[in-house]
């Protein structure tokens, strides 16, 4: 490629609305459309980076030279993320790590008050502002809060949409059989704990007369290993999982009014056996027949998942997408 083929290249690119930006890379992706495809880890890394604005690619970079103190060397190469970093955004980091250049110690704070200058694909991109009706709050302190969901685009081997929670809203712990899933915090806090099978272990030792007869594959509850249980805070790396690791079963709790993309290689579909399925967790003690309350290393971070209907309180509204228009072509 010549040098201006690659300036048109990037000009064509720059033009390119976030999501359009979004759509044609997922085509790529996901051209197999196959349940269970992993795409190569160069393929995930593009996709990632379509989900990370370019001003804050500079940014976790500059964060991440911080990390390693070397502070003057940033300073000095700032030129270099200008190109990355819009310019009034730039001021303000350039003047945080001034104030941590004339500090005698190094303050970690400092580099979550930098992350905490820049957001990742912005709202406005998607057509959303945060005071927007599905962002407030309820009063009801028991059930949970309804969840907005924006559907944007969906073929069979690929969606594109974006859930919307006011502070409190949950949604509950569910799979994803056989896809490939990016997750990205658009804005504010959630706290996400999800797991993955183990592998070759029996299922629990519950009395299988407890349990309706019907044609799911697990009646009992299946061990799981947790995968993460900790809080997302935007901006934050976009988080990935696959058929069978990554915390394919995962929940999330609004700890602030936040909102989440997601995209989802291939999505769900019943005629092709990927079905949504809920789940309750247990901790490892309640079926694993050990009455003695000591849990073996292996055993550590492990829980039980019981197949459940669709939560009655997990209730979700749609709403019509009104960011920029996708092009199929």
């Amino acid at each position: 490629m010549t040098i201006g083929q690659a300036r048109e290249k990037r000009r064509k690119l720059g033009s390119m609305s976030q999501i359009q930006n979004l759509y044609q890379t997922c085509r790529e992706v996901f051209a197999e459309g196959k349940a269970s495809y992993v795409p190569p880890p160069k393929d995930i890394e593009r996709l990632r980076s379509v989900l990370v604005r370019n001003h804050e690619v500079g940014l976790l970079r500059l964060c991440e030279r911080i990390r390693t103190k070397s502070l003057l060397n940033c300073i000095a190469n700032s030129v270099y993320f200008s190109e990355d970093v819009e310019q009034p955004l730039w001021l303000n980091i350039h003047k945080t790590f001034l104030q941590v250049l004339s500090s005698t110690k190094f303050k970690e704070a400092k580099v979550e008050e930098t992350y905490n200058l820049v957001y990742n694909m912005r709202l406005e991109n998607v057509g959303l502002t945060a005071d927007m009706p599905c962002f407030r709050a309820t009063e009801s302190d028991t059930v949970p809060p309804p969840v907005t969901y924006i559907h944007i685009h969906e073929c069979d081997k690929f969606s594109i949409g974006i859930f919307c929670l006011p502070p409190s809203g949950v949604i509950p712990l569910h799979n994803h059989p056989g896809m490939t899933v990016f997750s990205k915090v658009l804005f504010g806090s959630m706290h996400i704990k999800s797991y993955d099978w183990v592998a070759s272990v029996p299922h629990s030792s519950r009395n299988q007369n407890e349990h309706c007869e019907d044609s799911r594959r697990h009646e009992q509850p299946r061990l799981a290993k947790i995968h993460a249980d900790s809080d997302l805070n935007a901006p934050c790396r976009t988080s990935v999982l696959y058929p069978n690791s990554g915390g394919n079963m995962h929940c999330f709790t609004a700890l602030t009014p936040c909102a989440m993309l997601d995209v989802l290689g291939p999505p769900y579909s019943d005629s092709e056996g990927r079905h949504c399925t809920y789940y309750n967790d247990f901790p490892y003690a309640t079926f694993s027949g050990d009455t003695t309350g000591s849990l073996s290393a292996e055993m550590e971070g492990c829980a039980w998942l019981e197949e459940i209907e669709k939560p009655e309180s997990f209730v979700v509204v749609g709403a019509m997408y009104g960011g920029p228009s996708i092009v199929e072509n």
